[in-house]
């Protein structure tokens, strides 16, 4: 029976090079879907496609990030479905929260899943007027870094990421310290999914809000990746490719200094120079 941390499944492939092939073994990254649900209220609040493996971190920091939850003592409960008319290897793939009694959880914000048009000005102006009714504070950190910092992220990222090592399929998200101390990694399918995980797991410890402390990315930038990082309080946030077009624009909203390509001894800064520590 399948467990709720296979991140990785063998396969045979036939390898083919300079008019040859051979067969062997290789390692895959899991993708399945993953359904959150809420008991009490009663209802399904998201199904995404990611890697098993620290679902409780994902489910959590999810609906931090979306704005269900603002706290631990919020979620009173986390665990896989129970129900028995459903088959035993499906209930790993749904997560059940039971929130605390007595709280009234605006799910409103799960309605945007998710937008048709990701040009669509009208939708990008709606998302940034959505995080300012949440009442999310501009990010005042006075945290200052030097290039040299920001430079090493990536080769810190790489060698920490071990399921991307075996399967070369990975998104990874990880947080640093303001001397550039890994702290914590958390890959999947997914780059917004590693991100909650990341989150989630944070939450569930005890290590919110991520104050004085950079984020980094696998893959680029988008307006998700900001929108939980602004939910963590994440003064920094970097990516090894580019940010979108929204990304830069909550960036500049609300304090977050955006780094991308980050890539040997270069980056661009796209909000947030001052942070920066330059000759």
């Amino acid at each position: 029976m399948k467990t709720p941390n296979q991140s990785k499944v063998k396969t045979p492939v036939w390898v083919v090079g300079k008019g040859q092939k051979h067969l062997r073994q290789d390692h895959l990254t899991t993708e399945e879907p993953l359904e959150i649900r809420l008991i009490s209220p009663n209802r399904t609040v998201a199904v995404t496609m990611r890697t098993p493996g620290n679902d409780f971190a994902l489910a959590a920091g999810f609906l931090y990030s979306e704005g269900v939850i603002s706290c631990k003592p919020d979620i009173q409960r986390i665990s896989y479905c129970v129900d028995k008319s459903i088959d035993g290897e499906q209930r790993y793939n749904i997560v059940n929260v039971e929130l605390r009694a007595g709280l009234i959880a605006d799910l409103q914000p799960l309605e945007r899943h998710f937008y048709i048009n990701s040009a669509c000005g009208v939708c990008g102006k709606a998302s940034i007027e959505a995080l300012r009714l949440r009442g999310c504070p501009v990010i005042a950190d006075e945290m200052m870094v030097t290039p040299e910092l920001i430079y090493s992220l990536p080769d810190k990222l790489r060698a920490a990421q071990s399921i991307f090592t075996a399967t070369g399929g990975l998104h990874a998200a990880a947080v640093f310290d303001s001397q550039g101390q890994l702290l914590n990694l958390q890959e999947d399918v997914g780059r917004h999914n590693a991100l909650d995980k990341l989150i989630g797991t944070a939450l569930l410890s005890s290590e919110l809000p991520f104050n004085n402390h950079v984020v980094m990315v696998s893959g680029r930038s988008s307006f998700e990746i900001l929108q939980k990082s602004l939910a963590a309080r994440v003064p920094i946030v970097c990516s090894v490719s580019a940010p979108s077009s929204l990304a830069v624009s909550v960036a500049q909203e609300f304090g977050i200094t955006l780094i991308g390509f980050v890539r040997g001894e270069r980056f661009n800064v796209y909000s947030g120079m001052d942070r920066i520590v330059t000759m």
